[in-house]
C-alpha cells in the first residue's frame, strides 16, 4: 500500500502563487508516476499534470501550461506542483495520485493510490 498526504492549499488572490506538496509513504518503490487532478463542484475529476518518478518526465494539460510547474524530490518521497498566475477557474479541491503503470495517465481511473485532497481557492 501506498499512502499519500498532500498539503498547501489556501486561499489566495488572483495572480498568486502557490505550492502543494504530496508525501508518499509505505510501498513507494511501487510508484512509477505521481500525478495532480482537480475537481470543482459540480464538475468531474481534471487532470492537471503527472511526472515519472525515475526519469522526471512532466505532463500537463493545456489550461496550465506556462503557469505550473510538477517536480518531485525523490529522496523525500516526495511532490511538488507549483502553481503561478493563479486565476479563480483554478478553484477545486487538488488531489495528488500515483499510479505503477505508465499507460494514459491523464485518466484518473488508472490511478491506484489517491491522497485525501486540498482546497485550493483563487479570489477574484
Amino acid at each position: 500500500q501506498v499512502q499519500l498526504v498532500e498539503s498547501g492549499g489556501g486561499l489566495v488572490q488572483a495572480g498568486g502563487s502557490l505550492r502543494l506538496s504530496c508525501a508518499a509513504s509505505g510501498r513507494t518503490f511501487s510508484v512509477y508516476v505521481m500525478g495532480w487532478f482537480r475537481q470543482a463542484p459540480g464538475k468531474e475529476r481534471e487532470f492537471v499534470a503527472a511526472i515519472s518518478w525515475s526519469a522526471g518526465s512532466t505532463y500537463y494539460t493545456d489550461s496550465v501550461k506556462g503557469r505550473f510547474t510538477i517536480s518531485r524530490d525523490n529522496a523525500k518521497n516526495t511532490g511538488y506542483l507549483q502553481m503561478n498566475s493563479l486565476k479563480p477557474e483554478d478553484t477545486a479541491v487538488y488531489y495528488c495520485a500515483a499510479r505503477r503503470t505508465t499507460v494514459d495517465i491523464t485518466t484518473a481511473t488508472g490511478y491506484d493510490y489517491w491522497g485525501q485532497g486540498t482546497q485550493v481557492t483563487v479570489s477574484s
